[in-house]
């Protein structure tokens, strides 16, 4: 295999919370305000990411695993997960609230979709002045029943929210109730699923007048409460890679580029996602260079044993699977 940086073509979706930052902050080449999210790396089927940049110009995500297996996504992945990649990658934007809603795990799903459960990351890229994001039930010893009851009346009595900063980092983990607010601006990792059950819509509807599909009997099934606190510290050090969260679908560090870094993977056996949250950066593997900027993303084969990274000032998000 050709190891190379690789980027992708963003696959952007409108959504009826959506807005323009995508466009006006990311430089996505969005043509409406509802733009939600720019799916990054995705092996979602009707959505599969074809190649940017270099030699596999052209060629779709699903082709480059078929065709170098172990050689792209490490042996181990490929051994557990075969042509199907294991990770959707996307910038969001919440001009508007999400839904409040919930995701199955792997058994609920494998069970109820075929399809793997959806454990997933948030990095608060921007946000406006009080933006907010809802986390789990306020009431941890509810019985999940209380799902069927919310309202506009009700809704921050049922459930938990919370204030956001630039910077923070959450984890989702499968059967946890949240929800991004408005004004958000988020770089979120995530098993590949697009499984989402809808708890609560805002009440809202869209151009045909429509309110969308709320999906309770799952909601109520897919729900659980964690021990665990879904905020993770994030630690950014120039040119010193720390771990931000690590489960066995995904590890995500983050770092800051000061001048000169080198990283090395060698020990590694897993491809190696790179997302510029902040400034740009060039980005040389195998003597090949891209540049890549805030709201981009590269993808680096297996194979890859080490990164140079050059920059200013540029900070990014580092995933694989360990």
């Amino acid at each position: 295999m050709n190891i190379y940086p690789i980027k992708f073509e963003p696959i952007l979706q409108e959504k009826i919370w959506g807005g323009s930052k995508l466009q006006t902050v990311l430089n996505k080449k969005c043509t409406s305000d509802t733009t939600g999210e720019s799916w990054e790396i995705s092996g979602v089927e009707g959505n599969i990411s074809q190649v940017a940049n270099g030699d596999y110009k052209g060629e779709s995500l699903v082709s480059l695993l078929e065709n170098h297996t172990s050689e792209f996504v490490g042996a181990a992945n490929y051994e557990r997960f075969g042509n199907e990649f294991p990770l959707l990658i996307k910038f969001l934007d919440a001009k508007t609230n999400l839904s409040v809603q919930v995701h199955p795990d792997d058994e609920m799903a494998q069970r109820d979709h075929n399809s793997y459960g959806k454990t997933e990351m948030w990095y608060i890229m921007d946000h406006e002045e009080e933006a907010e994001i809802i986390l789990g039930l306020k009431d941890k010893n509810a019985n999940t029943e209380i799902l069927r009851d919310v309202t506009g009346d009700n809704v921050y009595d049922i459930f938990n929210k919370e204030k956001v900063n630039r910077g923070d980092a959450y984890f989702i983990p499968a059967g946890k109730i949240h929800a991004i607010g408005a004004g958000v601006l988020a770089a979120e990792i995530q098993q590949t699923s697009d499984i989402t059950y809808r708890v609560y819509d805002w009440d809202r509807t869209d151009k045909e007048g429509q309110k969308r599909d709320l999906h309770l009997d799952q909601s109520v099934a897919a729900t659980k409460e964690f021990t665990e606190e879904c905020k993770k510290e994030c630690k950014v050090e120039d040119n010193v890679s720390q771990n931000v969260v690590a489960c066995d679908y995904f590890t995500t560090n983050s770092f800051n580029v000061n001048s000169t870094f080198q990283r090395s993977f060698t020990n590694l056996d897993s491809f190696v996602i790179l997302m510029c949250v902040e400034g740009s950066a060039s980005v040389t593997v195998n003597g090949k260079t891209e540049i890549v900027s805030m709201g981009e993303t590269l993808l680096l084969p297996a194979q890859s044993k080490e990164a140079y990274f050059f920059a200013q000032n540029a900070k990014f998000l580092e995933v694989y699977i360990d």
